[in-house]
């Protein structure tokens, strides 16, 4: 039950993703007029990923505070890290996603229309993740999980605010709306996104699924005697796990990463074919190529050391008001940015 539900919710990601053209690095792009189509300044990718980002933040704190779910079980909830790490992870994450083109996301959604870079680009993720977890790179991400480390009395804010003040539950609410709004606001302001109204409802709807995660695996296929960590959209270890399944299938069960990685891969397959964007697309040059073999690798090392990509930790992470998420969200931010900048325009 839980597999095909899993696998529904990356189909339905696939669709609006596919649809609604979701994706950070473009918004990024077009912010800093890196973007043919778009001129600077208006950004509705920008725009629709900060939506998302607060209907994600409203919704699965809506959850928390029904009881439905406990974010804190969440397994990029943790309240001791490496400061220096994560940051580290997600500035590599960063760049790697400029040098692809695409996160791990955007890459199964590219690739579902046809798009044959993106094979390479997830071909070298999880060659990347894979290196680093239990590769020739473990000892490396080892040292770097080392430096700085942060131990926390508590991984999330809402636990911080139920341990010191009476009134925490105001006090959540409050932040929860205050930072809902000035995302909202961001988001509607300009009229890039609200002339847009695909990519308006698409961004809702991603907002809802990554709230639907932790409810997906909060309440089935639990088991009562050992429960797992909740978890909700996130990229490199489910790509990295489908992939190992793919070459070591006899004997295993089929991971969860699969069903989610496939089910994107089906969703927007379906809404390429409806909309008639699906076609076969590879590379230019050999430069190109050596970009998203290299920006593959960066993505699936610094994704494992950060914990998450540009959706596990800028969506879901965020969503939990994890402190581990905020320094891995920024970096994957900040090493976009610094790799735009120090790249000529295409």
């Amino acid at each position: 039950m839980l597999l095909w539900t899993i696998f529904f919710l990356g189909a339905a990601f696939g669709v609006v993703a596919r649809l609604g053209r979701f994706c950070l690095l473009r918004g990024l792009r077009q912010q800093m007029g890196r973007d043919a189509e778009v001129a600077a300044g208006q950004a509705p990718a920008l725009q629709a990923f900060a939506l998302a980002l607060a209907v994600a933040l409203l919704a699965s704190q809506g959850l928390q505070a029904l009881g439905l779910v406990d974010l804190s079980q969440a397994a990029l909830a943790r309240p001791s890290f490496s400061l220096l790490g994560v940051l580290i992870g997600g500035l590599l994450f960063g760049a790697g996603m400029v040098l692809a083109r695409a996160c791990g996301a955007r890459s199964l959604v590219l690739l579902a229309g046809g798009n044959l870079r993106s094979l390479v680009t997830l071909v070298f993720l999880a060659l990347g993740a894979q290196l680093a977890m239990t590769g020739v790179l473990t000892p490396v991400r080892l040292w770097l999980q080392s430096l700085s480390i942060v131990s926390l009395d508590h991984a999330t804010l809402p636990e911080y605010l139920n341990a010191s003040n009476p009134w925490s539950i105001l006090w959540l609410a409050l932040l929860v709306l205050i930072a809902s709004l000035l995302l909202i606001v961001y988001a509607l302001l300009r009229p890039a996104l609200r002339k847009s109204p695909l990519q308006l409802v698409c961004a809702v709807a991603v907002g809802l699924l990554v709230a639907a995660g932790w409810w997906v695996t909060a309440h089935i296929g639990v088991d009562e005697f050992e429960p797992a960590k909740l978890t909700s959209l996130s990229f490199i270890g489910p790509i990295s796990e489908a992939m190992l399944y793919l070459q070591l299938s006899t004997g295993r069960e089929i991971p969860l990463g699969l069903m989610l990685s496939g089910g994107v891969l089906a969703g927007a397959l379906i809404a390429a074919l409806l909309s008639g964007t699906a076609r076969w697309e590879g590379f230019e040059s050999t430069g190109r190529l050596a970009a998203s073999a290299g920006g593959g690798l960066l993505m699936g090392f610094g994704g494992v050391l950060a914990a998450g990509c540009s959706i596990g930790q800028g969506l879901s992470g965020l969503s939990t008001l994890a402190v581990a998420s905020l320094p891995a969200a920024a970096g994957i931010v900040l090493g976009a940015v610094l790799m735009l900048v120090l790249t000529p325009k295409r």
